[in-house]
């Protein structure tokens, strides 16, 4: 996702550390994983918690995994033949269908916005990768300016809680899997986190 602007600001190590979490997640989820990405997660630490100990188990498995099946894992359960066991787009998760309503809401919100889809990129808009980059772009400042946390949880509420907690879940029970349960994890605790903390700040 590209804007038209880009803010020089400051940002709080909190939001900074959630921007990260976006990108990461994204990163996971968009296409194979590379070698590079696959080394990094290995280099991943953890603690006790949810989110800790899931990225614990996934260093792990960066570490013993073949690189060229967790990429085939990624194929199998997102690409598949035809289609993957899992399609991760809001439209299809609320309606049952692609390209349906949820993504011409989104379009249009990003266009208020000023995002624009890159160059290249053949998905629609509503892939979860896609929303986790303009979450991050969020705050971030990447689209002119950082929005607020009530505008932050606008977008959130609106275009990824009312489904991708689902979506987690279906990816860390999925048949196909198991460097990705772990991510399934991560992403279901964040996103737990993120909606809690929302509601916290008064704009849920």
């Amino acid at each position: 996702m590209s804007g038209s602007n880009t803010a020089e600001v400051e940002i709080p190590q909190e939001d900074i550390l959630r921007a990260d979490m976006y990108d990461f997640l994204a990163s996971l989820l968009r296409k194979e994983p590379s070698d590079a990405l696959i080394e990094e997660v290995g280099r991943l630490q953890g603690d006790s918690s949810p989110i800790g100990s899931a990225c614990l188990t996934l260093s792990h498995l960066a570490k013993t995994l073949d690189n060229g099946l967790i990429r085939n894992e990624y194929v199998t359960m997102f690409i598949g033949v035809g289609r993957g066991e899992i399609l991760p787009f809001a439209s299809y998760y609320l309606t049952g269908f692609l390209n349906d309503k949820p993504l011409a809401n989104l379009r249009a919100d990003m266009d208020a916005i000023g995002i624009r889809r890159a160059e290249g990129v053949k998905e629609p808009e509503d892939h979860i990768a896609s929303l986790f980059d303009i979450m991050s772009g969020l705050i971030r400042g990447r689209f002119g300016r950082c929005y607020s946390i009530g505008e932050q949880a606008t977008f959130f509420r609106k275009h990824i809680e009312p489904w991708a907690d689902l979506l987690m879940r279906d990816i860390e029970a999925a048949k196909t899997v198991v460097f990705f349960a772990p991510v399934g994890r991560i992403g279901r605790a964040f996103l737990e986190i993120e909606s809690e903390a929302f509601s916290m700040d008064g704009t849920g």
